[in-house]
């Protein structure tokens, strides 16, 4: 059985990032250096629980000689100061993965009161340089929207893993498919404006077309986003990431319906 979404097809597609010479970046180094390279791609992993999951894949980058992101919702499952500081001590990029609107109900003043408490918590672990929202299918309130009303450049940011990027083809593992089927709110502004890149991006059944498009030479950057919760190795964990996923699917099914 060729199972999707374990951490032995991940290692395949950091294999197919060193073997066809892409440049492999954190959000942070993209967004603060202009890149000539044609091939180079963004890595980016949600760390929403299952955080022994995020360790394990940092680490398989880590082999590759790799960086990536890792944003860390601020929640009892996933901040552990001693293993995000294991994963800043490979050299990946931290970041913080708010949800304060969701936490505030929409209350904006209230939600960037959460926002400064919370990343003054990350920044006695390691450097903050970006943020990513968390977006909750099941939440009316779109997270990113905070900055609607401030601007995350006063609270040393320099980028919003959404909002701070353009002109880049969008790459997300969110509902089990790179497809955009079970997408709601995982979305950057120039998906819009990337017609043909949408168009490759339903013609991906499963990570091993990824890694073809990887390797076949025209996809010359990318934007890739992981939640690391849903790459197992472990039949049983697979089994239980797999149901998951297929309940939060339809979930979203109705929810989309309704709306």
């Amino acid at each position: 059985m060729n199972r999707d979404f374990t951490l032995n097809k991940y290692r395949e597609l950091c294999k197919a990032f060193r073997k066809h010479r892409y440049t492999v970046c954190t959000v942070a180094d993209y967004l603060e250096n202009q890149h000539s390279e044609e091939n180079i791609v963004v890595l980016r992993h949600d760390v929403d629980r299952r955080l022994q999951h995020a360790v394990r894949m940092a680490e398989i980058e880590h082999d590759f000689g790799l960086r990536s992101s890792y944003y860390f919702r601020y929640s009892k499952s996933v901040f552990e100061p001693a293993s995000i500081q294991m994963i800043a001590n490979m050299g990946h990029e931290i970041g913080y993965h708010y949800e304060t609107l969701d936490k505030a109900k929409g209350n904006y003043e209230k939600a960037i009161t959460i926002f400064e408490n919370e990343l003054s918590k990350f920044r006695e672990i390691a450097e903050i340089k970006t943020i990513c929202m968390h977006g909750n299918p099941l939440t009316k309130w779109l997270n990113r929207d905070l900055w609607s009303r401030y601007d995350f450049k006063d609270f040393g940011i320099i980028g919003e893993a959404f909002l701070s990027f353009e002109d880049i083809a969008y790459f997300s593992d969110t509902g089990r498919t790179w497809a955009d089927k079970y997408k709601v709110k995982d979305y950057i502004p120039s998906d819009e404006a990337c017609g043909e890149d949408l168009k490759k991006r339903e013609t991906l059944k499963c990570t091993d077309d990824l890694v073809s498009l990887i390797g076949n030479g025209n996809q010359q950057t990318a934007y890739i986003l992981t939640h690391p919760e849903r790459w197992s190795n472990g039949i049983i964990g697979w089994i239980m990431g797999y149901s998951k996923d297929m309940a939060v699917n339809l979930g979203k099914k109705v929810i989309m319906f309704v709306r």
